[in-house]
């Protein structure tokens, strides 16, 4: 199915509900119409870093289900999979195939050797020190063979995640074959996860390196076109690198809107929003929330240093059991330009400004994504976050049906079910259509989006008392909550 201009859900498979069958009833009984496509986060077997450590792409984890389930969503949604082109698991055939015949392994090539990357006697500290890296040492792990000899290979990430050289045949060669097996089980937007890695170069610094970088990635557009899939690169970084990306005419994420729309609602100033909204490409997809933190790297520059400092501050003020602890070594957190928190709880559990939050994403250029949890207006689940001692799985709850049942009746979430659906249905919306970005006054925003049929949906918004509504073609479609 091919991309739709609706709402996407971003879902585990046993998160709403234990499995793609429970999804699937969940989907049918409660969001009709509120999303046209799910990002099913990886589902395949997997060693490591809640699915992001794939083994093999040819299956589905038998525990969430079977390909037949994952296509039946594709026949009602478009799909989005996740194709970690940096890394695979240390488990998968091909690392392990190497590991018991080292030199006769038809997949050596497949992974980068330490000592074939670097002249002799190095890498230097500074080598090491030059690396963009997610870690305070060397990105590198040593393996022993079934032959007794060691050596180090690159891995950027965890442990089981070992790093593939994308520029050797041999991966050339399985970075085809995942895209048609992806292809051929319904989905129609591969997310390029840590793709920004995936080139090493001697003498840089590893991350997103030009001009190799757009060669890695028309390749494997001209892969996917093929099979008529779209490629959405994931990358958080400076705001530039997605604008140069979408240069290139490839979708993008928005993920600097999380933190500017929350700078927007903790001080009631609307100037840096309407910046950003006149600025931003219209073939993105936008986020507030996803499985991971809420990134402040994204927004820099967007908002000043002092900005992002008020607004992580504010974070831990006004979120509700929020804590720096949570986003630190101290909770495994990888990533230190990233805050562990659900949107509805950053914004201190609280309906109003949450659902004004929803409408501003809904009227930024691009389609929407929502989060699970997101969805369901959902608070920081400290319980598990405190049993797992895993930083981001404040915002990876686990929903049973029953909870479901009950989460959905409440106002906030029945208000942000109207205005997906709404977005979805308005072709004021439309991609190729206009935003026009208005600011009366220093704590009010109008966001206009129409149509060459010159259909308007028009968002009228108080930064400060969170008041607002949304009008289509002059009538009242959606007013906020009362106090």
């Amino acid at each position: 199915m091919k991309i739709k201009n609706e709402a996407m859900l971003i879902t585990y498979c046993d998160s709403l509900g234990n499995n793609l069958k429970d999804l699937n009833k969940v989907l049918d009984k409660h969001l009709n119409g509120v999303v046209g496509g799910i990002h099913l986060l990886p589902f395949f077997p997997s060693t490591g870093d809640r699915g992001f450590a794939p083994s093999d792409y040819t299956v589905v984890d038998q525990a969430f289900g079977t390909w037949e389930e994952v296509e039946a969503l594709g026949e009602k949604y478009y799909l989005m999979f996740d194709f970690m082109i940096n890394h695979i698991s240390r488990e998968s055939k091909f690392f392990q195939d190497f590991k018991q015949n080292h030199e006769h392994s038809p997949y050596k090539d497949m992974f980068i050797r330490i000592h074939e990357f670097f002249p002799e006697n190095r890498p230097t500290p500074e080598d090491i020190d030059l690396i963009y890296k997610r870690k305070d040492k060397a990105p590198f792990q040593e393996v022993t063979f079934a032959d007794g000899t060691t050596e180090q290979v690159w891995n950027t990430f965890g442990e089981e995640q070992i790093d593939l050289d994308v520029n050797k045949e041999v991966t050339k060669q399985f970075i085809k074959d995942t895209l048609k097996d992806m292809a051929s089980h319904g989905c129609s937007l591969i997310r390029l996860d840590a793709f920004a890695y995936a080139i090493k170069k001697l003498d840089t610094n590893d991350f997103f390196v030009e001009p190799e970088i757009w060669e890695l990635l028309d390749e494997v557009r001209k892969e996917a076109a093929k099979y008529d899939c779209e490629l959405l690169p994931e990358i958080h970084e400076h705001y530039t690198i997605q604008m140069k990306i979408a240069d290139h005419d490839y979708y993008v994420y928005d993920f600097a809107l999380p933190m500017i729309t929350l700078f927007s609602l903790y001080s009631g100033k609307s100037n840096r929003l309407a910046h950003w909204l006149k600025m931003s490409p219209m073939k993105q997809f936008t986020t507030l929330d996803t499985h991971d933190g809420i990134g402040v790297v994204d927004a820099k520059d967007l908002l000043s240093d002092e900005e992002l400092n008020y607004t992580s501050e504010e974070l831990y003020k006004v979120g509700a059991n929020v804590k720096k602890i949570y986003s630190s070594a101290s909770y495994n957190n990888l990533d230190i330009y990233q805050i562990n928190s659900t949107y509805y709880s950053a914004l201190g559990d609280d309906d109003r400004s949450y659902l004004l939050a929803r409408a501003i994403q809904c009227f930024a250029p691009g389609i929407p994504q929502i989060y699970y949890v997101g969805l369901l207006a959902g608070k920081n689940d400290i319980e598990l976050l405190e049993n797992t001692k895993e930083g981001r799985n404040i915002n990876r709850h686990y929903y049973t049906l029953p909870e479901i049942d009950e989460e959905v009746k409440r106002p906030v979430v029945q208000a942000l079910f109207n205005l997906l659906r709404f977005r979805n249905t308005a072709s004021a919306f439309d991609l190729a259509g206009e935003i026009l970005v208005e600011t009366p006054s220093e704590e009010t925003i109008i966001i206009t989006r129409k149509d060459s049929q010159e259909n308007r949906a028009v968002l009228t918004a108080n930064l400060q008392t969170k008041d607002f509504e949304v009008k289509h073609n002059g009538e009242v479609v959606l007013t906020q909550l009362a106090e």
